[in-house]
């Protein structure tokens, strides 16, 4: 089992940003393809964007490439997701998720290990 953990969410304003963070205590995230799902209420999960183990190539979901950027930080064994001017259309339960394989999806059936999740609140 690898113990995904996500931190950073929290209630934001129109406009504003937060960091979401995905860690694993114990574990190399860099030998793992980890990506960045999204579950607002009533909806379904959609891919948000992912990076691969094989070449650290990172992709986005089209509409959300540009207000939103993922990074990992191999000094503090994290995945970032920076999420900028969020509006809210934004407000769901963001996760991290990860498996084994060379090149990263926006799949959720591609992904073996998950998060619990970290809720984003956009308000007024």
């Amino acid at each position: 089992q690898l113990p995904l953990v996500e931190s950073g969410g929290g209630f934001v304003q129109p406009g504003g940003s937060l960091t979401l963070s995905c860690t694993a205590f114990g574990f190399n995230l860099g030998a793992y393809t980890i990506a960045w799902f999204r579950q607002a209420p009533g909806k379904e999960r959609e891919g948000i964007s992912c990076i691969s183990s094989g070449d650290f190539s990172i992709n986005y979901r089209q509409s959300m490439k540009g207000r939103f950027t993922m990074s990992r930080i191999n000094a503090m064994n994290a995945v970032l997701l920076q999420l900028n001017r969020l509006n809210f259309e934004d407000k769901a339960t963001y996760y991290c998720a990860a498996n084994q394989k060379a090149m990263c999806s926006l799949l959720e059936a591609d992904y073996t290990y998950w998060g619990r999740g970290t809720r984003v609140t956009v308000f007024s």
